[in-house]
């Protein structure tokens, strides 16, 4: 009888030390704890009489190219990391920390309710079936087409320009970032290419300083989407800046005259600091 109790004694350590084991598997060298507390960097004070020159510029950030792949990949949540599609539409769907704003205008005064949201992410299509019973025979189905990682093709950002005679420093500030999705038929092919909704950017800024993306060079120094952001680590070519006629480049322009003259845009500004310090 004592044997029996020293046997299951042993048994239930046994089994009480495995899942003490289990609890500490630690996929990695340590417990990471940097971007999780992660903290925004405060933009300096701005006044308005500060302000000597301002600009507003929108540029796209084209996915496509390989420095701006961290904002793309990957495209399934993964070893902690996620897509900056699938960090902004948890935000705006499960916890509720952000707010989309119309993609039909981008001064952020119409707000979409969760609701709405949720219309431009998931939206119920009709598709035409055939009926494998009675070959020649088409029926209508319902689903729901939902907006995935994979179908981004770029984001769209609205920032200002401006130099501020205090510090003597040429410095941006972004307002507003936008996803672009592909649009594609039914066969599969591009069909053209659709703007979700706006984001009002430093309401984005908490969630972007904690959202870690990949480090090519090195494992052991994740950035997060602000650090590229902030540290402007990104491609991106100007399609429009303020104008007197509201008008985008490719309403004046066509094929490579367009990025040449976001080339000039993006030269001019540069210029223009250059002429500040010209004695």
């Amino acid at each position: 009888m004592k044997k029996i109790g020293i046997a299951f004694i042993i048994a239930f350590l046994m089994m009480t030390n495995i899942n003490l084991n289990a609890q500490n598997v630690l996929d990695g060298l340590y417990v990471p704890e940097h971007t999780p507390e992660r903290k925004v960097i405060p933009y300096s004070p701005l006044r308005n009489a500060d302000v000597m020159w301002q600009k507003r510029i929108w540029r796209v950030i084209d996915l496509r190219e390989k420095i701006n792949h961290p904002l793309y990949y990957p495209t399934q949540p993964t070893n902690n990391r996620k897509a900056l599609y699938e960090w902004i539409k948890d935000a705006l769907v499960v916890d509720g920390t952000l707010v989309a704003f119309s993609d039909n205008f981008d001064d952020f005064k119409v707000q979409l309710t969760r609701a709405e949201v949720m219309q431009v992410i998931e939206k119920p299509v009709e598709k035409t079936q055939e009926d494998p019973d009675n070959p020649g025979t088409y029926y209508q189905v319902f689903d729901t087409l939902r907006v995935e990682a994979r179908q981004l093709a770029s984001y769209m950002i609205k920032e200002d320009w401006f130099f501020e005679r205090q510090r003597s420093v040429l410095d941006v500030r972004i307002l507003g970032i936008a996803p672009i999705i592909n649009v594609m038929d039914e066969e599969g092919a591009l069909k053209g290419k659709q703007r979700l909704f706006w984001l009002y950017y430093p309401f984005c800024r908490e969630l972007f300083a904690k959202a870690e993306t990949f480090n090519r060079f090195n494992d052991a120094e994740r950035r997060t989407i602000e650090d590229i952001i902030w540290k402007r680590m990104f491609s991106s070519y100007i399609f429009k800046e303020s104008n007197v006629y509201d008008r985008q480049i490719d309403e004046y322009l066509a094929g490579m005259d367009i990025l040449l003259e976001g080339e000039k845009i993006k030269e001019d500004i540069f210029n223009f600091e250059q002429d500040m310090w010209h004695y």
